[in-house]
């Protein structure tokens, strides 16, 4: 099913919503990017990959990622729910390893009702919250037409607010205006 992304997509301010996927960091990376401004990113430090700012640049200006590396998921919790409460920064990413309850996932909700921020969780598959107001599944997808692709298939799998629905996207960087970097395209060819 398709309907027009501008229904769903950008994510809707003063809620949390949740991503998982293989495409879930090109997903927030692109939040990002069409924020346009400041950005704080929340992740546990014992990971063992990283979040390098520089490798965002074709997304955002490297200079606007704020990230936070936290002990544990609850030290990452903490620290979300007190940056979406205080909205400083328009959007809250945080990159999550156990499953979110409710309790967790409604006290970021109305952090982020306070300070009219925007969250994003980024979570393994089955792993989220009824709280969540939306949630997409993202990944990357293999076009033989195009050696280069950032051909991408969201699926919108849960939606407080309308209809599921699902889309090929591809993000061009080169295109001067953020805006216009997105654009919904055709399934490839198998």
């Amino acid at each position: 099913m398709r309907t027009d992304i501008a229904l769903s997509f950008p994510l809707k301010r003063a809620c949390v919503h949740e991503v998982c996927g293989n495409g879930a960091l090109g997903f927030s990376a692109i939040c990002a990017a069409l924020a346009r401004e400041q950005m704080l990113w929340i992740r546990e430090r014992w990971r063992s990959d990283v979040v390098n700012p520089v490798g965002l640049a074709a997304y955002l200006d490297p200079a606007l990622i704020l990230l936070a590396q936290v002990v544990s998921q609850a030290e990452a919790l903490a620290v979300a729910e007190e940056a979406l409460r205080d909205g400083a920064v328009p959007l809250v990413v945080i990159e999550l390893t156990r499953p979110l309850n409710l309790t967790a996932g409604r006290r970021l909700q109305l952090a982020a009702q306070a300070g009219k921020t925007t969250g994003l969780c980024i979570l393994p598959e089955g792993m989220g919250s009824h709280a969540a107001t939306t949630r997409w599944r993202c990944s990357s997808v293999f076009d033989s037409q195009d050696a280069d692709s950032t051909l991408m298939h969201w699926e919108l799998i849960k939606n407080k607010s309308g209809t599921l629905c699902d889309w090929y996207v591809r993000w061009t960087p080169t295109k001067p205006n953020p805006a216009d970097r997105l654009a919904v395209v055709s399934p490839p060819r198998q």
